[in-house]
């Protein structure tokens, strides 16, 4: 995982300087987003809405892009949807963002955008200091990619479903710990690639 971390961090920082790699880096994580949903989808009994990585991929995309180009991305990607693409898990495309799942889908873009501008700037001149950035990683990760993410996908599926909200929600739980486990690893993981810069 480091070194499949560490290759995309590399190629981001190579291949994309500059003005072009304010537009590539975006792309770039709108695809793994696609990519994301399309290596499969596992259903949860109890909702709608499959477990994929692709909150993984918002959580790195905000953690290692400015929050301009972490939202980009994630706006490229729900275009790309929204407009027929297959993008979305199962192959699912405009559709998606009108069914259970819409909240969870469009919740992306203000969670990349809020996760990366509570991240604030990587300090690792010392052991310390790297678990201080790690934490407040995983904080943004939890305030933006999980809180805000479901918060905004209850309240949609609820809405569209007609199920109440404590239903949904409690429906959910699995997918809330899947994905703290995924916001540990991602704050983790890009925390120690910022000791490489």
């Amino acid at each position: 995982m480091r070194n499949a971390m560490l290759t995309l961090k590399t190629t981001l920082k190579t291949a994309t300087s500059g003005t072009l790699g304010s537009v590539l880096k975006p792309t770039l994580f709108a695809v793994l987003m696609w990519a994301a949903s399309a290596a499969g989808a596992v259903p949860i009994p109890g909702t709608p809405v499959p477990i994929t990585l692709q909150t993984f991929v918002v959580m790195l995309a905000a953690l290692m892009l400015p929050w301009k180009q972490a939202g980009a991305a994630m706006l490229m990607y729900l275009a790309a949807g929204a407009v027929g693409l297959p993008v979305f898990a199962g192959g699912a495309s405009t559709m998606a963002l009108v069914g259970p799942s819409a909240g969870f889908l469009i919740g992306f873009l203000p969670a990349a955008v809020v996760t990366s501008l509570l991240k604030g700037e990587a300090r690792t001149d010392s052991l310390k200091h790297g678990a201080l950035t790690a934490a407040r990683y995983l904080f943004a990760c939890v305030a933006g990619c999980i809180v805000l993410d479901y918060l905004l996908g209850f309240i949609v599926q609820s809405a569209i479903t007609g199920v109440a909200l404590p239903i949904v929600a409690v429906a959910s739980m699995g997918f809330i710990a899947g994905d703290a486990v995924k916001a540990v690893v991602a704050s983790a993981v890009v925390a120690g690639l910022a000791k490489l810069k």
